[in-house]
């Protein structure tokens, strides 16, 4: 039974959540109306996962996210509005050690409630295996108390574990696939990288359309390469990153003018978008699997593993991160059990291990 305390200062969002997790069954529920019983409840109930709504008067979620992670620990899945600024919110709620979230829907909340139930469900399940860094969330609190510039992440030592290939010749292309835990985790890979970086990083973060865009810009302004929001065919260049757009797909293309990146409607039958297998398999087809480097990490579910077991069995290399550092190990666990990974790294080692491909 997992112990689940939803926090909302809407009397009818509690009433709808609360129904939506006794449908769904295995769970011990108990609810509070502000921050300050939820910090109450926090030791009171000890609950395995919180549901925190950011709006909400008094305390507020971001302030009452923090004082979980200080107080106790616990894995915290947002609930936020699809509006620009509940992308910032929920993207400094995520730097603050929130595992994931859920976007409210955008009507009536009694008539389009039912549209969220099962991820928010598939979500919190997941939240309660989640594993969580306090240290990372240490680091973070302090940049975001200070509001100085964040230093890029220092990558672990531990060049033995590293492949001794040295430079890697004939690349094309980085594709990076990421889903829960994804925003903190793009900002351990993305900041050590140098703005000469010879490959362009195409990256699929399954994310809704709304909030691809400011993680996009805050990303850019953290980074030494440029990361940018694919919202129309766009050249693959170095020194950028391209993230796709949410609730589409991001497709690798060969045109006239040279490779692109390109948004496709998300294809219907896949579940996750911007989907990580989707992409890469565009990418094998323009530029084959020999000048292609893959990066899975953090997420649940299967996306992108397959598409990367390929990729590699083309000739191309690919690297998993490793389930220490992982938020949920299901997409990079589910590449190491297809045996589609060269290698397995901790999250602080995967960028100077491109590096060492790239430049030698």
């Amino acid at each position: 039974m997992t112990k689940l305390l939803i926090v909302d200062d809407s009397p009818l969002m509690r009433k709808l959540l609360t129904e939506i997790f006794v449908e769904a069954g295995g769970f011990d529920l108990a609810v509070a109306r502000d921050g300050g019983e939820a910090l109450e409840q926090l030791h009171a109930f000890a609950p395995d996962v919180v549901t925190l709504d950011i709006h909400m008067p008094g305390l507020d979620g971001l302030a009452c996210l923090d004082r979980i992670m200080v107080e106790r620990p616990t894995p915290v899945v947002m609930v936020s509005s699809l509006t620009e600024e509940g992308a910032e919110e929920t993207l400094e709620a995520l730097s603050l050690g929130a595992v994931d979230f859920v976007a409210k829907p955008r009507g009536p909340l009694s008539l389009e409630i039912d549209n969220v139930a099962a991820l928010l469900v598939q979500k919190v399940r997941a939240a309660a295996g989640a594993r969580l860094s306090r240290a990372t969330r240490l680091t973070d609190r302090v940049r975001l108390r200070t509001a100085r510039p964040p230093r890029p992440a220092r990558p672990a030592k531990r060049a033995a574990r590293r492949k001794a290939s040295g430079k890697l010749e004939g690349v094309a292309a980085v594709l990076v696939g990421v889903s829960t835990g994804g925003p903190p985790a793009l900002d351990v890979l993305l900041e050590p990288i140098p703005a000469d970086f010879p490959w362009p990083i195409v990256i699929a973060q399954h994310m809704p359309r709304s909030f691809t865009g400011p993680l996009a810009r805050r990303l850019d302004g953290r980074c030494a390469i440029s990361v940018v929001e694919v919202t129309r065919p766009t050249p693959l260049q170095p020194g950028h990153a391209y993230i796709g757009r949410g609730d589409a797909d991001l497709l690798v293309s060969r045109r006239s003018a040279g490779v692109v990146a390109m948004p496709a409607p998300a294809r219907p039958d896949l579940h996750w978008h911007p989907n990580t297998d989707r992409l890469v398999e565009s990418a094998i087809a323009a530029l084959g699997a020999q000048a292609l480097v893959g990066v899975l990490m953090t997420g649940m579910g299967s996306d992108g593993a397959k598409a990367m077991a390929a990729l590699r069995q083309g000739g191309g290399h690919v690297i998993a991160q490793d389930a220490g550092t992982s938020v949920v190990w299901g997409m990079p666990g589910a590449l190491v059990a297809l045996e589609g990974a060269d290698l397995i790294l901790p999250l602080p080692e995967i960028a100077p291990q491109l590096i060492d491909w790239a430049v030698g």
